[in-house]
């Protein structure tokens, strides 16, 4: 119970950094994982985007990928297309699960907040 609570604790200031994502941008884990302190646990930052969808409040957890511009999370969004859908929806190009032109449309929160 004690890691759950220190976790839920994280999660909520991973979810405060991708509520700040502009539309139309994306960001990576690890630099989320960066702009709050923690460079080494980009994973844990993943953890927190796919327990996202828990919530009843909206988190933008489509803005968030891997270093590479890749769609590592997209198995997370019931259908596998979605996540690509939402991008695109949003100006972004995604082909073959990457996003095109990722440098583009990179946010970097410790840059921007």
């Amino acid at each position: 119970m004690k890691n759950q609570k220190k976790n839920s604790g994280f999660f909520n200031q991973v979810y405060d950094v991708a509520r700040q994502i502009p539309f139309g941008r994306v960001t990576s884990y690890g630099a989320i994982a960066k702009y709050l302190g923690t460079s080494q646990s980009a994973r844990v930052v993943g953890w927190a985007m796919n327990d996202s969808h828990q919530s009843t409040e909206y988190i933008p957890a489509h803005r968030v990928v891997n270093r590479k511009g890749l769609l590592t999370g997209k198995h997370h969004f019931g259908n596998s297309n979605t996540m690509k859908q939402l991008l695109e929806n949003e100006g972004i190009k995604v082909e073959d699960d990457q996003i095109i032109n990722f440098e583009k449309y990179f946010w970097d929160p410790s840059r921007e907040l």
